[in-house]
């Protein structure tokens, strides 16, 4: 087996090395060769399912067809690529473009410098994708990038990241990011200083390969510990072992049975390779069709199809033209570069995107086993059951011919699913009608659906209805398909993948898109520009202000970046894979660990038992276990671990573990179970001013309504991790940890081993990311790693995969509120009572802090005379949720504008003038009694009204209403006010320490961790600034608690505050013991005060900081619970398919009040990263449990983040300028979770836009609607005659598939 890093040409100096394995693991992936056999660890793990692209490399074969050289260089998915399917290949890594010490790759060089990399855990992968395409197309377009990074998964800067690439493109951009010098304008990045792309400098085929290549093919065989891959070299000899081996699985891409062997527990013993045949990649032109081969990629069939389609008249490709849309939205193009036309028909997946289309088309499909051959049209015969078809075990798919279509044949081919771009289906079609020569009259016609039964189906009765009649294509056969349709098309109510009554509409609403489709044709994008002002007269050597680049940007782009699991291997290194409950309530009876202890290379098993001090832990109250001991009370508790001396055979080993339960009652998973058996945690929080009897009295009109707001998985695309190294004496103990709480991980690790804090060392160097969920969730898991590493005084690692990441780490509280408000007629708010219920689940973490902050923002931005809010926390049997980027302050404020929205729709009132006319204003208080100083909320609201051109785009949405029945388009504006300090009054301090050492050079710590959000970038302005020396004479290492202790979580958006306070006070202390120098000799450099060490002038220096004046009373309502606020406001503009309940975001216009910027580039990142992720929250993410917990949505397949596509077309981000904040350093402001509730434009976009929906169907005034707003929540609330046809089960008459939680 040969595997080969290509050799670069010069003058960038990269490293190449050739593998040749002999003995290939048949069950390794790429994935795990590179980063644990070749120790490249550019490449990173982020979900293990080809869900995210950040292990995305480029593969490159060499092909000889007709004495044409050809060379296919393709991005693939590292994750899911089996070692044994790149015998003679090369495989390009980050690591071999480029790299800081050499010389950095121009697509390195642009995203790190044009501010494209944030936390840099999926930078690499961006890297990879947009250098393969280059490599296949030095010029592309601006869609190219956009299709290239379909699918790739939580980049906080989406926006950024796309600008940055796009400057790959020669002169695409024009003058985009030039500032006017003349109004002392900044770019955020000067496009002049990027290195030209020049494509004869990149690293060349290997000759070797090329030679081995031209050779005869012969049959591969590798064994393994477990299994066999066999690659044959003729269909002959596939045919010989499929005979001989029937029950073997044919792979090419390994797209969907890598997925069911690491997820699904499946297990093939042998794999049958057919990739490199020639028959199956044939590609053959007939006079009914094309025909392709079986192992035909995805990507070369939409390169085909694009061919035919701009070649050949467009009556003769309708099909071709519905295959190439689907394939548009088709996985991401990592995955359809490997998967193959074949393995898509026989994986027979009930929601195949494909599959429809090729029955409706009638597609024929050739068999073949070493009998012969046989022929069969892919109808409603050919899927038996699910996941099965008519193939004879012994017979391989060879071909699929695609018919041309003639002139009267019409075909289109839909698919809804929660996210537009890379993701599964809910419903899916292929829907073919052919008419009589020259009418209108229907010959024939053919529906196929996915996602309505276990199979892909056919319609028979309504087909029937339509031809055999010779039906006109009018109203009326439109109403009787649509009937027939409703009769066929059923659900149980129960049925898997839930949402039933809405996949029993889309089967109608698609058809009724096709009829318009069909009935027409009978008759016959921008991103922003960022400018900001720097102060005349500025220093340039004053970095404070400036848009510096992230610090390990570059690091980042090349994958020299370290986090933690790429810490090189220690010797006799162990890895630990997690054992976790499968019940949501019950007594443990007995733990067999049998089966698992006799697994290869397993050390030991870890239990409660082992834990030498206390099981007990939790970040404010000891709640929860370290391992579970008697009773587990979730689905996803942690019982114990296996530590093994590979992560396959700690994994595998910890499935074989069996546990017994003795079940218990009751299981309470979502918050209406909690508050039926009154299951509550305590205390009870209130906060009430005024009088709400007099408020209610005064009012004209009193109305209550409820909001659920769903939760949300934190995605960070870097899991949990932890390296455990004991230090052989004195229970000493040195960690490398994935954490935003070292102080928290040391206290709770030392607790549970026994010994002093002082005896741990918790250290961080960068995460990929965090959100708030590596505040407290990630301590239980270094605790049990720090427990095992005790045990077997071994090192022992443990990353987790992403389904057990999303398993136990829990996420962002669901809430559900109810509110009674009063208002006068002109929408003037007069009184309001609101109750919050939060779903916490098995234990309190943050769970009390996180509620109050959600009743503290009860208000929003709006002024509310007579008010009351109470907070009850839910006590149920689901992992525990935890804090998440904006910490209760999001679901307190959506619940605030569902209730405003209904007075302005109550009132018939422009819901933006409801909104202003209650708008706070400077000096008025609070309902817990805070007064509103430098209020700057007017301002905001005035600017983004005038930079989106509100009221012109206002026109232009309701005069586009008036014109389109079944799309609308709706409009709002949402502002916010986030307050900004922890409301645990002891954690607003920081400590840093800083040192100078004698060559001028200076070493920072403090308090912080770097997940990405630019505090280390930040820090460093600080210090340059204080200590008056350029920035590259400052260096910050790690963060760890034997230099800076007792640290506050890096949280609440007050890091750079904190941090920032104690780094200066820390500087301003050095600089008073340089003072005496420097007045001695002004005109030296800063090397030369130094030299006061010689006086024994003491160098180094700590700095501490505590934010003055803070404290709250909830009993007596009374205090300031925040050092100040943040305000911003955006406009959004979107579109609805009235149909489908899909939706387009437009535009957004942000206006965010950040103080005075100490680094306009990372903030505008958090602007636009907190913004996206509004987005995912409020329109996209949803966690689907089951009745008894268990998480359904474990991973990108079934969980949707926001994407590139999710990004507005128009995307505005502009700071206030002239608003300093003289309560924090150098007057800026917060800005990690203040914009993320900016989001909620979105929502209310939808929302506004649905309102003109139902106006079409005569309804008005207040309705519901639940978030996130999903299409199938958009679609439900648009009702209209598609909907009254298929109304949802009456609840209790069923047990549903999933549950609202």
């Amino acid at each position: 087996h040969r595997c080969e890093k290509t050799p670069p040409a010069q003058p960038r100096s990269v490293f190449s090395i050739q593998i040749v394995e002999k003995n290939a693991e048949p069950e390794m992936t790429l994935l795990t060769y590179l980063r644990r056999k070749l120790c490249l660890t550019g490449t990173k793990l982020g979900c293990a399912e080809g869900g995210c692209g950040a292990c995305t490399v480029m593969v490159s074969r060499f092909h000889s067809n007709r004495n044409a050289i050809v060379y296919l260089h393709h991005a693939v998915n590292a994750c899911l690529a089996p070692i044994c399917s790149l015998h003679h290949c090369a495989v390009t890594t980050v690591e071999g473009i480029g790299s800081v010490a050499s010389k950095v790759h121009p697509v390195q060089e642009r995203i790190a410098k044009a501010h494209g990399s944030q936390c840099g855990f999926c930078t690499p992968g961006i890297v990879m994708s947009m250098y393969a395409l280059l490599r296949n197309n030095p010029q592309p377009m601006m869609r190219d990038i956009e299709e290239a990074f379909q699918g790739m998964m939580r980049p906080m800067i989406y926006n950024m990241i796309l600008f940055s690439l796009m400057w790959q493109i020669e002169g695409c951009c024009g003058s985009r990011g030039k500032g006017d010098s003349t109004n002392s304008v900044q770019q955020l990045f000067d496009p002049s200083e990027f290195m030209p792309l020049d494509p004869t400098q990149e690293i060349i085929f290997p000759p070797e390969l090329m030679s081995l290549s031209k050779q005869p093919l012969r049959e591969l065989r590798f064994i393994g510990e477990r299994m066999q891959w066999i690659q044959p070299s003729s269909l002959k000899e596939l045919l010989q072992l499929k005979a001989e081996y029937p029950a073997a699985k044919l792979v090419v891409g390994n797209t969907e049975v890598g997925i069911e062997m690491k997820y699904k527990n499946q297990f093939y013993p042998l794999i049958l390779a057919p990739a490199f045949i020639d028959e199956l990649n044939s590609i053959q032109y007939t006079e009914n069709g094309i025909v392709f081969g079986a192992s035909v990629t995805l990507t070369l069939l939409g390169n085909v199809l694009h061919g035919e389609v701009n070649k050949l008249p467009s009556y003769k490709t309708e099909v071709f033209q519905a295959i190439l849309r689907q394939l548009h939205w088709f996985a991401g193009q990592q995955i359809r570069n490997v998967a193959a036309i074949g393995g898509n028909i026989m994986t027979a997946s009930p929601i195949s995107d494909l599959n429809p289309v090729f029955m409706a088309a009638g597609c024929k499909l050739t068999l073949m086993s070493k009998d012969g051959k046989r022929v069969l049209q892919m109808d409603d015969k050919f899927f038996t059951g699910y996941r099965k078809t008519a193939l004879k075990p012994e017979e391989i798919l060879l071909s699929i011919e695609i018919p041309y279509t003639r002139k009267g044949q019409y075909f289109s081919a839909f698919k809804q699913s929660p996210r537009k771009e890379d993701d599964i289906a809910i419903v899916t079609c292929g829907m073919n009608v052919v008419f009589w020569e020259g009418s209108n009259i229907v010959q024939d016609i053919q529906l196929s659906y996915g996602g309505m039964a276990s199979t892909t189906v056919l319609a028979t009765t309504t087909p029937l209805l339509c031809s055999l009649g010779c039906r006109q294509w009018d109203e009326e056969m439109l109403q009787d398909a649509c009937s027939y349709l409703t009769e066929e098309m059923t659900l149980s109510p129960s049925a898997p993948g839930g949402m039933v009554a809405y996949r029993r509409t889309l089967t109608i609403s698609l058809f009724f898109k096709f009829f318009l489709t069909v009935q027409h044709k009978l008759a016959q994008e921008t991103l922003e520009t960022f400018v900001l002002a720097i102060p005349p007269g500025q220093n340039m050597d004053d970095v404070i202000g400036r848009p510096i680049m992230h610090l390990s940007a570059v690091k980042q782009a090349t994958g020299e970046a370290v986090y933690c699991d790429d810490i090189p291997c220690y010797k006799n290194e162990l890895y630990l894979a997690l054992v976790t409950s499968t019940k949501p309530h019950a007594y443990i009876k007995s733990i067999d660990t049998t089966d698992a202890m006799a697994v290869p290379g397993v050390v030991t098993f870890v239990c409660a038992k082992d834990i030498p001090g206390s099981n007990k832990t939790g970040p404010v109250v000891y709640d929860e276990t370290v391992l579970a001991d008697e009773k587990v009370t979730c689905v996803g508790h942690i019982v114990g671990a296996i530590v093994a001396d590979t992560p396959a055979h700690a994994q595998r080993a910890a499935k074989a573990v069996r546990i017994s339960y003795q079940e218990l009652q009751a299981v309470i998973i979502t918050i209406q179970d909690a508050i039926a058996n009154e299951s509550f945690y305590q205390p009870t929080r209130t906060i009430e001013r005024g009088d709400l009897t007099q408020g209610f009295q005064e009012s004209d009109n009193i109305l209550q309504g409820e909001i659920h707001i769903g939760g949300q998985e934190h995605f960070y695309l870097e899991t949990n991790c932890t390296l455990a190294v004991p230090r052989g004496e004195d229970g000493e103990m040195e960690l490398f940890v994935s954490t935003q709480s070292t102080a928290k991980t040391q206290a709770l690790v030392a607790k549970a081993l026994g010994v002093p804090a002082s005896h741990i060392v918790c250290r961080v160097k960068r995460m990929g990311g965090g959100f708030g969920g590596k505040e407290t969730r990630s301590t239980i898991l270094s605790t049990i790693v720090a427990v095992a590493a005790h045990k077997v005084k071994r090192a022992v690692r443990c990353m987790l995969d992403r389904d057990e990441d999303m398993l136990v780490s829990g996420g962002r509280h669901p809430f559900f509120g109810r509110y009674k408000v009063g208002f006068k007629k002109n929408g003037k708010v007069m009184a309001l009572d609101v109750t919050y219920y939060s779903n916490a689940g098995n234990s309190m973490d943050l769970s009390l802090s996180i509620m109050e902050r959600a009743l503290l923002h009860m208000d929003n931005c709006y002024n509310i005379p007579h008010v009351r809010g109470t907070g009850y926390i839910c006590r149920t049997n689901l992992p525990s949720n935890t804090a998440f980027r904006g910490f209760g302050g999001p679901q307190g404020m959506m619940v605030a504008e569902s209730w405003i929205n209904d007075v302005a729709l109550s009132c018939g009132l422009p819901a933006e003038q409801v909104r202003e006319l209650n708008l706070y204003k400077q000096g008025e208080y609070t309902p817990f009694n805070q007064c509103l100083e430098q209020f700057t909320i007017d301002r905001c609201w005035r600017e983004c009204m005038n930079i989106s051109d509100f009221h012109q785009r206002k026109a232009n949405v309701d005069c586009d209403c008036r014109q389109h029945r079944w799309t609308k388009r709706g409009l709002s504006i949402i502002p916010t006010k986030f307050g900004i300090s922890f409301t645990a009054v002891f954690l607003n301090q920081a400590g840093a320490l800083v040192h100078i050492y004698t060559d001028g050079s200076v070493l920072l710590t403090h308090g912080g961790t770097e997940m990405g959000q630019g505090l280390h970038t930040k820090m460093v302005q600080v210090a340059s600034r204080t200590l008056e020396i350029p920035s590259t004479k400052i260096f910050i290492s790690e963060t760890s608690t034997n230099t800076v202790p007792n640290t506050s979580p890096t949280a609440a958006s007050a890091s750079s505050d904190l941090n920032g306070m104690a780094v200066y006070n820390a500087c301003k202390t050095l600089l008073q013991r340089l003072e005496p120098y420097k007045a001695k000799n002004p005109k030296g450099f800063w090397e030369d005060w130094v030299s006061a060490y010689f006086d024994r002038v003491n160098l180094s220096a700590n700095g501490f900081y505590k934010t003055p004046d803070l404290g709250y009373d909830f009993e007596t309502n009374s205090g300031h619970p925040f050092n100040y606020f943040s305000y911003g406001v955006a406009v959004s503009e979107v579109e609805i398919d009235c149909l489908t309940g899909s939706h387009k975001n437009l535009h957004t216009s942000i206006v965010m009040d950040v103080g005075k910027s100490l680094n306009p580039a990372l903030d505008i990142g958090q602007v636009e990263g907190a913004f996206m992720q509004g987005v995912g929250l409020f329109t996209l993410e949803e966690l689907r449990y089951s009745s008894q917990g268990y998480l359904y949505t474990r991973g990108p397949g079934m969980y949707k983040i926001p994407a590139f596509g999710d990004i507005p077309t128009e995307l505005k981000v502009s700071l206030l300028r002239d608003a300093p904040n003289e309560k924090a350093i150098f007057s800026s402001k917060a800005v990690g979770e203040p914009p993320l509730f900016l989001a909620a434009s979105v929502f209310y976009a939808i929302k506004d836009a649905i309102t003109a929906a139902r106006a079409e169907s005569g309804l008005i005034g207040p309705f519901r609607l639940d978030s996130p707003a999903t299409p199938e929540r958009i679609r439900n609330a648009c009702e209209d005659k598609f909907t009254k046809l298929c109304p949802p089960p009456e609840p209790g008459t069923y047990t549903p598939w999933d549950v609202r939680v």
